[in-house]
């Protein structure tokens, strides 16, 4: 007989099968001997009370063979003479999971991506952290696995609505990740085990007959009646395809500008814009997990993690991306702009917690600001008011200049601007900076220098709130370090809500984060998954009606 059990057990219980297997048998009321194996099905951390405590849905096996569980086959058929052909713009999660989802379609997926393989990517990666050279092409951002792949690899979500989020897991599991990750309550995979998975998946799409070219940015779109033909890359290459997915992540800003040259429709969309904050993760263990700073947490416990809101005057603040054991890394795409995200290797072993803090950015924020004279905003819209063109690209600029203004405060090279905490609220400079986890360096500045006044405001509002909802959160130990801007993309390229293609172009499937549709990995696959689905019906009725 199956049952299915709810436990509640000390860290070191949860963390011992048969300490586990004899709190089923209390459970119901049978010796040990009678449970022969059990599922976790759910398991999260209770740390609201002082002693901290693991909650566990599990299937209990009792007199009758255990048997464990495996995943649904998952068979991808061989597409490389198939006559239909789709364009994947894109090699990050959502791309990947579209060429997957397409090749199970029966469809031949070309992947095209303008940075380099996983391998490659980290050389670029370390002349980045070393030198301060940056490759436009190549970085925490552009390459094989996209942004996903250097940003610790969180994957919960609150899109269940949008996809099928088992699947998504599955899948990663399929391709080498724990399978920890399909009972976690928020399972992660880990800055160092991510390259494996995104190489894995790479070569099933090759394995099926799919095509995967790397260093190919897309510079040109070829229309005809309304339908792209084909797309011209930097290299001199053409690519033709039956269909476009366009997954190419929220800091291809070339590709904006690319549609809005091209009169494809595009539009202004709010995003979040703020800055990094690291901690001692001793610290933020001692506050999550109730123990004093001085003390180590139960070994059977992970980095403390947290996550924060607050409204100050009418203005929502909040943490995103929160990294414990982690280290912040420059996100830059372009020269002289400078971005900070963060990341941790899967043992989340760093002595540093970090994490975004971030305010929402709106249309009306930054033409409010156009019209104060350029007062906290400066030249925030200045690209596309000469353009004389409408709003679209409006935000786009508006953070591209917050970057330019980070870039300089620093004094170049991907150095920093930061502050600590209790002075960024003080609004006052700092004249030392704690030990911190950025490797470019970092140098004090104040952060009204470097952030629009209403951000500033808000963040320090945030900050003293922060700091009374989780006792000694609001310390000079913290370390603010500016500016925390890729959450997501400025502009959304919009979509037929029912087909999911471009209102104008018929084939162009605008996808995931880089068109305004998810955010973070497992929304962007189980919108690249969409996408796919809806091609495969769509296109074809479109094909049929000719």
């Amino acid at each position: 007989m199956q049952h299915e059990i709810l436990l509640q057990l000390s860290p070191k219980d949860a963390a011992q099968s048969a300490a586990i297997t004899d709190h089923i048998a209390i459970a119901l009321g049978i010796p040990p001997s009678k449970v022969t194996g059990f599922h976790f099905i759910k398991k999260s951390i209770d740390a609201r009370k002082r002693s901290v405590l693991i909650n566990i849905k599990l299937r209990a096996f009792v007199d009758e063979p255990f048997y464990a569980t495996t995943l649904p086959p998952f068979e991808f058929p061989d597409v490389s003479r198939s006559q239909k052909r789709t364009l994947v713009i894109g090699a990050g999660p959502a791309g990947l999971f579209a060429a997957l989802e397409l090749i199970q379609l029966g469809i031949k997926p070309i992947v095209i991506e303008r940075g380099k393989d996983v391998r490659e990517r980290r050389r670029d990666l370390a002349k980045l952290n070393r030198d301060g050279i940056l490759n436009e092409d190549s970085n925490y951002c552009f390459g094989e696995g996209g942004a996903g792949t250097y940003s610790d690899g969180k994957l919960y979500t609150r899109s269940t609505k949008r996809g099928n989020v088992e699947k998504v897991l599955q899948l990663l599991v399929h391709f080498g990740a724990d399978p920890a990750i399909l009972y976690t309550a928020h399972p992660h995979i880990g800055t160092n085990k991510l390259p494996g998975i995104i190489q894995a998946i790479r070569q099933q799409v090759i394995d099926a007959g799919g095509e995967v070219h790397f260093n190919e940015k897309v510079i040109d779109l070829n229309i005809v009646n309304q339908r792209i033909q084909s797309v011209e890359t930097a290299s001199g290459k053409r690519f033709d395809g039956n269909n476009i997915v366009l997954a190419t992540g929220h800091s291809a800003k070339d590709i904006y500008v690319l549609l809005h040259k091209k009169q494809i429709l595009i539009e202004a969309k709010p995003f979040a814009l703020g800055v990094r904050i690291e901690h001692p993760q001793s610290l933020i263990d001692s506050i999550q997990y109730h123990c004093p700073p001085t003390v180590q947490r139960d070994v059977f416990l992970p980095p403390a993690s947290y996550q924060l809101v607050e409204q100050v005057n009418g203005r929502g603040a909040f943490s995103f991306c929160m990294c414990p054991g982690g280290i912040i890394a420059t996100a830059s795409t372009v020269q002289k702009e400078l971005v900070v995200n963060g990341w941790s290797p899967s043992k989340r072993n760093n002595p540093f917690a970090n994490s975004g803090m971030v305010v929402q950015v709106g249309l009306g924020d930054v033409l409010e600001g156009m019209r104060d004279e350029g007062k906290g905003t400066r030249d925030e819209g200045r690209g596309t008011r000469d353009e004389g063109r409408g709003t679209s690209l409006l935000l786009h600029h508006f953070q591209e200049a917050v970057e330019r203004r980070a870039y300089e405060a620093g004094g170049g090279y991907f150095v920093a601007p930061a502050q600590r905490m209790t002075d960024f609220v003080k609004g006052k400079s700092s004249s030392t900076l704690p030990d911190n986890s950025y490797l470019r360096g970092v140098v004090p500045v104040n952060m009204k220098e470097v952030l629009p006044d209403f951000v500033f405001e808000s963040l320090q509002g945030a900050f003293k709130a922060f700091g009374k909802k989780m006792k000694g959160y609001f310390t000079e130990e913290a370390i603010i370090i500016a500016p925390e801007s890729r959450t997501s993309s400025p502009v959304r390229i919009p979509r037929d809500p029912e087909t999911l293609q471009h209102p104008q172009i018929k084939n162009l499937y605008p996808c995931a984060e880089g068109a305004g549709y998810a955010g973070g990995i497992v929304s962007a696959a189980m919108d690249g998954q969409r996408v796919a689905n809806h091609l495969s019906i769509f296109s074809a009725a479109d094909n049929f009606s000719k």
